[in-house]
């Protein structure tokens, strides 16, 4: 019995590992079927896993970030200008953010990056950097002091021994010895056991993925076949000698092993010549629950080699594991601090390695990513927020908002027009080089000034940057003979004469008064034209006058005017803080502003909606 039956091992799948080999002039990377070619084998499960790729995708976007963040303190204007030139161009044809993508996608699929310095002509500074795709790097053989001089490059290192694809040596960067005006900047996670190669964080569960890569195989060529499951082929012709079966064997292991050809068949024989051949299929109970159950285990298993906190963050969605918006937060914070932050920082010391070779040592970031909208599906946002929550996240006002609904400790939206206005308008209070001499209520002026002129002359906004120390139309000097000078600026203040029934204030308050910023008359009426509180206009507009209306309805809040005399300046009278009264005796007379603007909205008609029919 024993001779009439065949063995046929279905799987000739074998994991390639990640060990180093010394080459000739370059240290191999991977063996077996992957023979110096490992980067190749992680690029195939990232082509044939559904759920790895979409989870190094996501990651690597959320690495990569939305854009570069310049720090509002940075004050030397030669460094950045440098900055800008880079971030602008660190080539002929990408921007540094560009080449940034390019470099977080390599690390998280393959644990390293490369980048090509290539140095001006008189070898002080950095001119171009350029992204080297990790799986076409090969390292040198170190010298005998164990420093690597030199890195090996091939298209395709799988025919390195064609001319096309002959590797090409590269020098390893070098601050020191800037020779070569073209070097390999190679680095990447630590791995342990590797040396010189740097391996991806989720190297543990590359074998889950390639069943992942195998079951989708197997069920594709299922289909491809038309086999619904494994099948007996009995030929009832004669059985074969020993070494026809074992030839036969070889031949059909050749042909059909493996998950390429799931749904083929296994041979036996029989000396019945009265029967014919017949196909009889082998029964697998419960086929389907098993595939479910190692379906999951996969995307499981997948999953915590990638330390994914939550599926749902990163377009992988399973079974039992929606959670609400707090949930989703909590795993989106979790995720970016203990996985995403970590690659960024590896990234950004590289970069600001090379910066600092330029001379530039300003402060850098990432912008990053939105947790919402752009991560999640519209099915997904309908079960874990409500509907004035997904509108505030798209930017619309409450449906119905008769008081102030935003709850101050709820966690804010992205990055807005408000934010970016109060980045670049808003200014810290200058009090080294001013005295406030006063505090009071803005009244009266009109508004009927020419605005844009004032922009022109002022070189406001139009190239995006803010100037703090811009001067405003109220600004002056008194007219006396000591021309003392004087600033007017306004800050954004609760009416303590007000209370709140609800406890809560809207996103708009919360942030003004968070900012603790002062501003000139002219930027907050540019404030009103650009956005800043959506809704809130006449007939739901996102426009509208927040020098006069604030917060929209309902708000409790109101313009203070703050009066600073220049540092050195003293006025005539011992108390730091004096009066109007006492700025005009000294020969400077504030401008009266219009009667709504020290007023809060709740105080104002119709409570100060201007969104109301008749007002």
């Amino acid at each position: 019995m024993k001779d009439r039956l065949i063995n046929i091992n279905l799987t000739n799948e074998v994991q390639p590992k990640s060990i180093e080999v010394n080459g000739v002039e370059w240290i191999s990377y991977g063996d077996g079927a992957y023979k110096n070619n490992y980067p190749q084998y992680l690029i195939d499960l990232y082509n044939n896993s559904a759920t790895n790729s979409a989870i190094i995708n996501a990651t690597s976007a959320m690495i990569a970030g939305e854009e570069f963040v310049v720090e509002e303190d940075n004050k030397d204007l030669a460094q950045y200008v440098e900055l800008k030139k880079f971030l602008n161009a660190v080539n002929n044809k990408e921007t540094a953010h560009e080449l940034f993508v390019k470099l977080s996608f390599d690390l998280k699929l393959q644990g390293a990056y490369a980048i090509n310095v290539i140095w001006s002509k008189d070898k002080t500074k950095i001119a171009q950097l350029h992204h080297v795709p990790v799986e076409q790097v090969r390292v040198g053989v170190p010298n005998e002091h164990g420093v690597v001089e030199y890195y090996y490059t091939s298209a395709d290192w799988s025919q390195y021994r064609k001319k096309e694809f002959a590797p090409k040596r590269i020098s390893a960067f070098n601050m020191q010895d800037r020779t070569d005006g073209s070097q390999l900047l190679y680095s990447g996670l630590y791995s342990p056991a590797m040396e010189l190669y740097h391996t991806p964080d989720y190297v543990a569960s590359t074998n889950w993925i390639q069943v992942d890569n195998l079951t989708s195989d197997f069920h594709l060529n299922n289909i491809t076949n038309g086999f619904s499951g494994s099948y007996f082929i009995n030929f009832a012709n004669g059985v074969p000698t020993r070494e026809e079966r074992v030839e036969i064997e070889r031949q059909i292991t050749r042909k059909f092993a493996g998950a390429n050809n799931a749904g083929k068949f296994v041979l036996t024989f029989s000396d019945d010549n009265n029967s014919k051949p017949e196909i009889i299929p082998i029964q697998v109970s419960d086929a389907d629950k098993q595939y479910t159950v190692l379906n999951e285990l996969c995307i499981q298993n997948i999953m915590i080699g990638h330390r994914v906190t939550s599926p749902m963050l990163l377009g992988v969605k399973t079974e039992g594991q929606l959670g609400g918006r707090n949930e989703l937060l909590q795993a989106y914070e979790l995720y970016m601090n203990s996985v995403v932050k970590p690659f960024q920082n590896t990234l950004l010391k590289t970069f600001k390695k090379l910066l600092a070779i330029n001379g530039v040592a300003l402060h850098i970031s990432i912008k990053d990513v939105k947790p919402f909208n752009s991560k999640f599906d519209a099915e997904t946002l309908k079960e874990v927020l409500t509907q004035d929550e997904i509108r505030e996240e798209l930017g619309y006002a409450p449906l119905e908002q008769e008081e102030e609904t935003i709850a101050e400790e709820q966690n804010l939206s992205e990055y807005t027009e408000l934010d970016k206005f109060i980045a670049e308008f808003g200014e810290d209070e200058d009090l080294e080089n001013w005295q406030l001499i006063d505090e009071d209520d803005a009244e009266g002026e009109h508004e009927d000034f020419d605005f844009e002129y004032n922009l022109e002359k002022l070189e406001l906004a139009s190239t995006g940057r803010a100037y703090p120390n811009a001067k405003s139309e109220q600004d002056g000097q008194s007219t006396q003979t000591h021309k003392s000078k004087f600033r007017v600026r306004y800050v954004y203040q609760e009416d303590k004469g007000l209370t709140r029934s609800s406890g809560q204030q809207r996103e708009f308050c919360t942030k003004m008064m968070a900012s603790k910023k002062v501003y000139r008359k002219e930027d907050i009426i540019r404030m009103g034209s650009i956005g800043v509180n959506k809704g809130w206009g006449l007939n739901g507009a996102d426009t509208y006058s927040i020098w006069k209306f604030k917060g929209g309805g309902n708000c409790h809040h109101r313009w203070f005017r703050r009066i600073y005399l220049q540092a050195g300046e003293k006025p005539s009278s011992a108390d730091k803080i004096v009066s109007t009264t006492k700025a005009r005796s000294m020969g400077f007379r504030p401008q009266a502003n219009e009667q709504e603007v020290p007023v809060a909205p709740k105080r104002m008609p119709k409570n100060g909606f201007v969104n109301k029919k008749g007002y």
